[in-house]
């Protein structure tokens, strides 16, 4: 699978810069494209960043047409701003561009939404992703199997993410495993 990971400003760098690495490792040919906010947030949050494959204004990237485009797009995390974007057809960014290209040509688009809580706005504009065929994944860990620790609860969000991209993964213990 050709995969894009979009990390943008919203609070939960972690789990972008983890879904990247796992992705690294993996037999998918993945790309990495950081927004301005992201890289904001990573230092406010003592996060490092993958690095960038393409910059958030680079609409020569492959993944910005549908005649090139991802099998599927990763926004993770996704801000409520990019979230918004997305939802009414803004693609004045490689994220949100990529993005419309995933919705337009069918392919998968999963926004892993850290936010909460949820105005109705918000709400909305996930209805209109989830309409238009993208899926939206709350950061939202599971306790089920017993997390010791934060990277326990990040691996989980990712492992789900992963699943909804259709990309096998061991990240978490699965229910009644």
């Amino acid at each position: 699978m050709r995969l894009l990971v979009a990390i943008t400003g919203a609070s939960g760098i972690a789990y972008g810069a983890r879904l990247a690495e796992v992705l690294g490792k993996g037999k998918h040919e993945i790309a990495v494209v950081v927004s301005s906010g992201a890289k904001k947030v990573a230092q406010a949050e003592g996060a490092r960043l993958p690095k960038a494959n393409y910059s958030e204004d680079d609409f020569s990237c492959p993944f910005a047409s549908g005649s090139n485009c991802a099998d599927a797009v990763i926004v993770c995390p996704c801000s409520l701003k990019t979230l918004g974007e997305i939802a009414n057809g803004v693609g004045n960014s490689l994220i949100t561009r990529a993005a419309e290209v995933a919705l337009k040509e069918r392919k998968k688009l999963v926004l892993v939404v850290r936010e909460t809580p949820l105005s109705l706005i918000a709400i909305k504009n996930m209805e209109r992703v989830t309409l238009a065929g993208g899926i939206v994944l709350p950061a939202s860990p599971g306790f089920y199997h017993k997390p010791k620790s934060i990277s326990d609860l990040v691996d989980f969000v990712v492992g789900k993410t992963l699943d909804a991209a259709g990309v096998e993964n061991h990240l978490f213990k699965r229910w009644r495993e």
